[in-house]
């Protein structure tokens, strides 16, 4: 049953609790834009500085400095403590999976945020502590271990679990911190900063990668820190804690967020989604309630009528948390199978590289006796691939400054296809062609479709969310702060890099396995292609 406007106002309570819903339609539209700044703040957010943007992308900066000191040292850190291979693939799949089921979760819970602080830095905060905690158990695990363990079996196998464990956690939350970063920014920022601010993400997510690649390239144990701490791992520790802390700092310090507030208790069911679009009605919303309270206060004493009502919105909560992920609007979808395409692409190559070069480029081989030619001549192909490795950060850094360039003239869906095409072009000239030199200079192109996917599929869900805002004014609808969260959509997107994840864990070891190092270039080109297709005809593009 819906409820008449009349029969509607007559349900309200007194105007002194509920003036803001009684007013003409004029006021009633001025009320609700004030309402909305009042509680987000991101109506009509001022221009940013582009020192504030700058501070805002130093989260990235330290994110992919990990990352890349994770890359390159995670496996021989496993190595080192002894992990059976059976489990290599263990390590690898837990934390995408949990990824994966839990991503939206967090997404959702960051739009519902109310803390002081605002939506998203403390969740921004709490996973940067994770992945400091998971960093220190990865590479100091051994030692720690050593202290506090006596016999050398114990010793073996509670290292591994430790090292796994920290690995898990670092893995887990550098990919749910995100979201939140992103979720962040769009909240904040005008529709041109936050084009900026993906922007200089993409810079300083290449730079970071590019400093922490080079960071792993130094042979810190010949050092003054080499010689004060115990290990090469701790140092890295160190300096990766450091860099990290500090770019955590200056983000959170970047840009203020207005808390989430809610005038009543009952404004909280505005949060209960009825259209995968938006937010349900006043009208929805009070009929329900009013339906609700007066069968618990029918069925059961008053003093568990707070209770009941609390559980039914728990209920109401989870349901319309599944109907938003799996009921979202087509572009959307798409847009999000486009990034999966992309990723799948983008990490089948990346994952394998070195050893791609290694066994494929130099013709070594990493079984072979260690005091072996062939053996030294595949560690030899693996520092170089770390090069490439690095010459593809770099220009992804580059890239994304000209992304702002080329933006002006073809546009966000030029820019979408151009990435994916380059870099399939680009994988399959380097499983056809495996030169060292070709297939360095090509390595540029990793960075183009890095770049492109760091920044374009965010555009595209601001697009989205602008739009809706425009045609929600377009409507005359007065409950403009309660259509899809964003923190919820970037979730969703970002969720494609764990399913990525876990098919690349699930499927393309076993045919690395049978068929070699160079089915991971072959395949990331032909799935980059077929995502390139899907990116010119199935993705909507605003404008």
């Amino acid at each position: 049953m819906t409820l008449t406007k009349q029969s509607f106002h007559r349900a309200l309570p007194p105007p002194s609790e509920v003036a803001m819903t009684n007013l003409d339609h004029t006021r009633g539209k001025e009320k609700a834009m004030q309402q909305s700044v009042t509680r987000t703040g991101m109506v009509v957010p001022k221009k940013r500085l582009t020192g504030r943007l700058v501070m805002h992308s130093m989260a990235m900066f330290g994110r992919e400095f990990c990352y890349a000191v994770e890359a390159a040292f995670v496996t021989p850190v496993l190595l080192s403590v002894g992990l059976p291979k059976s489990l290599y693939s263990l390590v690898w799949l837990i934390s995408p999976i949990l990824g994966f089921m839990l991503q939206p979760v967090v997404g959702s819970a960051s739009d519902h945020c109310t803390c002081s602080w605002g939506r998203r830095r403390p969740f921004i905060l709490g996973l940067g502590i994770i992945m400091l905690v998971g960093m220190a158990l990865y590479l100091n695990g051994d030692e720690m271990i050593s202290a506090f363990i006596d016999g050398r079996d114990k010793q073996q196998t509670w290292a591994i679990v430790v090292t796994m464990l920290g690995v898990v956690l670092f893995d887990f939350a550098a990919d749910f911190i995100d979201g939140p970063i992103k979720a962040y920014l769009f909240d904040v920022c005008s529709h041109q900063d936050k084009e900026k601010g993906l922007h200089y993400h993409a810079l300083f997510t290449g730079l970071g990668g590019a400093l922490g690649y080079l960071t792993g390239a130094v042979d810190w144990g010949q050092t003054i820190l080499g010689y004060s701490l115990t290990s090469e791992f701790q140092v890295i520790f160190l300096l990766s804690a450091l860099v990290f802390l500090i770019c955590l700092t200056v983000h959170l310090r970047s840009i203020p967020e207005v808390p989430l507030r809610y005038n009543k208790e009952e404004t909280k069911l505005l949060l209960e989604v009825t259209d995968p679009r938006k937010y349900s009605s006043i009208e929805e919303i009070r009929n329900g309630y009013i339906a609700c309270t007066e069968i618990n206060a029918a069925a059961k004493p008053k003093k568990h009528a707070a209770t009941s009502r609390t559980e039914t919105q728990r209920r109401m909560t989870l349901k319309s948390l599944l109907k938003t992920l799996f009921s979202m609007p087509s572009h959307y979808r798409y847009l999000c199978v486009s990034h999966l395409f992309g990723w799948m692409a983008f990490l089948s190559n990346m994952l394998f590289f070195t050893d791609f070069m290694g066994q494929v480029v130099y013709q070594g081989s990493p079984y072979a006796p260690h005091n072996s030619t062939v053996y030294l001549t595949y560690r030899r192909g693996v520092e170089v691939g770390c090069w490439g490795l690095c010459i593809n950060a770099i220009s992804s850094s580059v890239y994304s400054y000209l992304q702002k360039i080329l933006l002006q003239y073809i546009g966000l869906k030029g820019l979408y296809f151009i990435g994916y095409l380059l870099f399939g072009l680009g994988t399959g000239l380097i499983g056809l062609f495996p030169n060292v030199y070709s297939t360095l200079a090509l390595c540029s192109l990793f960075g183009v479709m890095s770049s492109t996917l760091y920044t374009v599929p965010f555009q595209l869900i601001a697009e989205y969310h602008r739009e809706e805002e425009v045609q929600s004014l377009r409507e005359d609808e007065q409950d403009t702060d309660h259509r899809r969260g964003k923190g919820i959509d970037c979730a969703a997107l970002t969720c494609m890099v764990q399913l990525a994840q876990i098919i690349l864990g699930v499927g393309l070891g076993l045919l690395v396995s049978v068929a070699g190092s160079v089915v991971t270039v072959i395949s990331a080109s032909m799935v980059s292609l077929i995502g390139c297709c899907f990116v010119a005809f199935c993705v909507r593009y605003v404008g």
